[in-house]
């Protein structure tokens, strides 16, 4: 059965959320500096796009974009994708 893109978005946005998550749980427990700390908490940037402001004189419009990853969102993802093979 074939899945909508609207619940394949979801699912994976989910994975990314979870992993996210994850890697705050974790970060409680490895001390900053480490190299597992480095592996699973720490974020890489693939996009980040520069904070704009407009100002409407009644109102100021602020845009920003920023796009990281790490290893838990990567295996977050993985989940997510493992739960939507399962899911009908």
């Amino acid at each position: 059965m074939r899945k909508s893109v609207g619940t394949i978005s979801l699912i994976l946005f989910l994975g990314l959320i979870i992993g996210a998550v994850f890697s705050e749980i974790i970060a409680l427990f490895l001390d900053e500096g480490t190299i597992a700390h480095q592996l699973f908490v720490s974020e890489r940037e693939l996009i980040k796009l520069d904070v704009r402001s407009l100002d409407l004189v009644v109102l100021t419009l602020t845009f920003g974009f920023s796009l990281t990853f790490n290893l838990m969102s990567v295996v977050g993802v993985f989940l997510a994708s493992q739960f939507l093979r399962w899911y009908r």
